[in-house]
């Protein structure tokens, strides 16, 4: 089977388009598309991208998608710019992956599950011509990962979002696909916070419940694994305790020793004959100084070295075959910000540090 390049098409933009503007940083997307395509005129843009689209199915790449959607964070936004900064700052990302564009997000929205039959429909025909496709981008992007791992299920796909709420449909899709082929997997989380609960506000779908409805997906809890947990309204032995998964929080780190967590992970996930791996990293494990652009910045936190050691030293022994990394807020002018890091460079500069490790470490098993 093939993908469907005109569905895919349709609920996608070229990369780093994702976000509507009119005016407002619309210098540095074309910027961007000067570089990418050599123009930023919009019909060579779309008919190269489109070119890009149709090597979906032969490709050995990773597949790169933007998720530009910050709708699910609560305390600071502008991770919707996350994925067009990243990039930019990124080197030669054509040489090593994929960029199959950013899902087309409407600002207001985050799930389809949210919105009434009335303004569904009236999304679908104002943007599909009544086609039952998504509106949402977190449906949007569930339905993208979906199509792509049944028609190439050994596809490897690397988000850039957004909020943390887009991990929930895009590891939802990733767990289905692998189980379905018979893998054990478990994720591999990154943050400065647990991303534990069953719902915020109300709310069940946001940056902090994300995790929460991965566990009732995973075959035991306890394959969820987290690092560089320190803002929580509850300690360590809670949280592992009540839903059996497994923390190291900052302090294991100077404690336990950065090389002694990296063993013990790789002791259990041998012990549970994990075979592939997922990672989620949230700009936030990083220490504020490290990364201040982002929505929720927390001091005490861990060096890039320290994220990207773990990557590589667990991808020599599992398959990463999926991963996102989220909550780059470019424009975000954090309380947080050190007159010692200039921000958002800073930020970008780390997160494009992340995202070569993950896609290094994808290509190398």
């Amino acid at each position: 089977m093939k993908v469907d390049i005109k569905q895919i098409q349709k609920l996608l933009a070229p990369p780093g388009n994702g976000v509507h503007t009119v005016h407002t940083a619309k210098e540095i997307k074309d910027q961007y598309f000067e570089s990418l395509y050599s123009s930023s005129d919009e019909k060579v843009v779309n008919k190269k991208w489109l070119e890009t689209l149709n090597h979906i199915d032969e490709t050995e790449k990773p597949l790169l998608i933007g998720i530009p959607s910050d709708t699910g964070g609560g305390i600071q936004r502008g991770a919707n710019w996350g994925p067009l900064f990243i990039r930019k700052e990124t080197q030669d990302l054509s040489k090593s992956v994929l960029d199959i564009g950013d899902v087309k997000t409407i600002p207001h929205l985050l799930h389809d599950k949210y919105l009434n039959d009335e303004t569904l429909n009236h999304l679908k025909q104002f943007h599909y011509q009544g086609e039952d496709l998504p509106a949402s981008a977190l449906s949007i992007a569930e339905h993208v990962y979906a199509h792509i791992y049944k028609n190439k299920p050994e596809a490897k796909l690397i988000a850039l979002g957004g909020d943390h709420s887009v991990s929930y449909p895009i590891v939802k899709e990733w767990i289905k696909a692998k189980r379905a082929a018979g893998k054990k997997v478990a994720i591999i989380h990154f943050d400065a916070h647990t991303d534990l609960m069953d719902e915020r506000l109300g709310i069940d779908i946001c940056f902090a419940s994300w995790a929460y409805h991965m566990i009732e997906l995973l075959e035991k809890p306890s394959d969820l694994i987290q690092f560089g947990i320190r803002s929580s309204g509850q300690n360590k032995d809670y949280w592992e305790k009540k839903l059996g998964i497994k923390q190291y929080w900052n302090y294991d780190f100077s404690q336990i020793g950065l090389n002694k967590i990296i063993s013990e992970t790789k002791d259990y996930l041998k012990s549970r004959n994990i075979d592939e791996i997922y990672v989620s990293f949230d700009i936030d494990f990083l220490d504020a100084q490290y990364a201040s652009s982002t929505g929720t910045p927390e001091d005490n936190g861990l060096a890039p070295h320290e994220g990207t050691q773990i990557i590589e030293s667990l991808a020599n022994d599992f398959k990463l075959t999926g991963a996102d990394l989220v909550e780059v807020a470019p424009f975000v002018a954090s309380y947080k910000k050190s007159a010692l890091s200039p921000e958002p460079d800073t930020t970008l500069l780390n997160a494009s540090l992340i995202l070569n490790k993950l896609i290094e470490s994808m290509h190398g098993k």
